[in-house]
């Protein structure tokens, strides 16, 4: 073994402390494993904390299906709310975005929604286990949580709910009667809606993953704050050097989200990653007239969901450079369609943009590196991450310990895209 902190045999370093890197350390922890892992920040203070926190069973379907091709003229012109793109990054990565247009084939659907399914299936069970143990059970809603159109979604709607159903995916269709017997405080603006019926959600996607990295910790896990500078191979296992200090380890788990592929090209990996960028903000609730659930407005392609800061209105994705300048027209688009369905107030804090790490089939990278023995990649789990990141971190887990994952993970091998 390596030496990690203090002098101490370290198993496994997890570089990344979002919900997949927690979820990793946690689920290596649980198998007796000495884990360290390390951030620049504290535990869910990236990615993981911006997303609408919601535990989907229904995120089986990727972005790129056939359908992308429908909507690819609307799309183009670059004023869509559920996609804007930055020209030059198309330009500089056009083998990006032609492997991403590639992935949209027909073919090419079903067997990524059965890789997820079963990633998705193993998180579920997780998170609402973990969620208990770690004394955050007061934040889980399970109320599902609302897909909605204000134009006749109708035929929309029952599609979606089929497509769910071939997985055993429960869903419910429902006319703007239900809809507003189910949330019965928002403006009746929707005509028809699908209620994903086994899905939960979170008042503070951060809180649940600093909660899970205490259980880590309290389970003799150790949590370290610092900048990862490089990771290089070392003595049969692996060094990483910290801005203030290096560790060692048998294992290494990269787990850093959108910063993950350049941190591995030193080593001559050469990661297709993109960003899915996303911005929310969060506004003052109307005590008088809270939302219940989230609520995905289909035309709006905008999400509004109750959070322990107030109501969160995020926006749809924009595909650029992971740090350029914020853009925030997505955001302001949206907010007035917002406020004609939910009744809030100011806005409260500070707007806020992330950026999630998308590979050209949007799925994520699970499993080990090609070349490198002890190195272990997982990231790219893109706008589903909160949802996939524990059934992420225990297969990661169990093959550290030469074990089979609990879900069938070769779609997710990383030698799919790098060698």
């Amino acid at each position: 073994m390596g030496e990690g902190a203090a002098g101490q045999q370290t198993d496994v370093i997890v570089l990344g402390a979002g919900m997949v890197g927690v979820s990793a350390a946690l689920a290596a922890r649980q198998r007796g494993l000495s884990v360290i892992i390390v951030d620049r920040r504290e535990p869910g203070s990236e990615t993981s904390y911006g997303n609408a926190g919601i535990i989907s069973s229904g995120s089986i379907l990727p972005l790129n299906t056939p359908a992308l091709w429908k909507n690819l003229p609307k799309y183009l012109s670059n004023t869509h709310p559920a996609l804007r793109w930055n020209l030059p990054w198309a330009i500089a990565n056009a083998g990006w975005v032609i492997r991403f247009l590639a992935s949209a084939a027909p073919s090419q659907t079903k067997p990524r929604a059965a890789a997820l399914h079963g990633l998705i299936g193993a998180s579920l069970k997780l998170h609402r286990d973990w969620i208990v143990q770690a004394g955050a059970g007061h934040r889980i809603r399970e109320s599902g949580w609302l897909k909605a159109w204000r134009s006749d979604g109708l035929a929309a709607a029952k599609a979606e709910q089929a497509a769910l159903a071939e997985f055993g995916i429960k869903s419910e269709v429902l006319d703007r009667q239900d809809i507003s017997a189910l949330e019965p405080n928002i403006i009746p603006a929707y005509s028809t809606g699908l209620l994903h019926t086994q899905t939960a959600s979170v008042d503070s996607p951060g809180a649940v993953v600093k909660a899970y990295a205490k259980m880590l910790a309290d389970g003799g896990g150790a949590v370290r704050q610092s900048e990862v500078r490089r990771i290089d191979p070392h003595d049969g296992g692996w060094r990483v050097l910290l801005a203030d200090g290096e560790i060692a380890a048998r294992h290494l788990v990269v787990a850093l989200g959108p910063w993950s592929a350049e941190l591995l090209r030193p080593l001559g990996y050469r990661v297709p990653l993109a960003f899915e960028r996303g911005y929310h903000q969060h506004f003052v609730p109307n005590p008088a007239r809270k939302l219940l659930r989230p609520i995905h407005d289909s035309d709006g392609s905008f999400l509004m969901t109750p959070m322990e800061q107030g109501i969160r209105v995020t926006s749809g994705v924009e595909l650029a450079a992971r740090d350029a300048p914020s853009n925030f027209s997505q955001l302001e688009a949206v907010v007035p369609m917002a406020r004609s369905v939910v009744e809030f107030g100011d806005a409260v804090g500070e707007r806020w943009r992330g950026a999630r790490p998308t590979l050209p089939d949007s799925l994520p990278m699970i499993g080990a590196a090609p070349r490198h023995r002890g190195l272990w990649l997982a990231f790219g789990n893109q706008h589903i991450g909160f949802t996939t990141g524990p059934g992420t971190g225990a297969a990661i887990a169990a093959m550290i310990a030469g074990e089979a994952p609990p879900f069938d993970a070769s779609a997710f091998a990383p030698s799919r895209y790098i060698a």
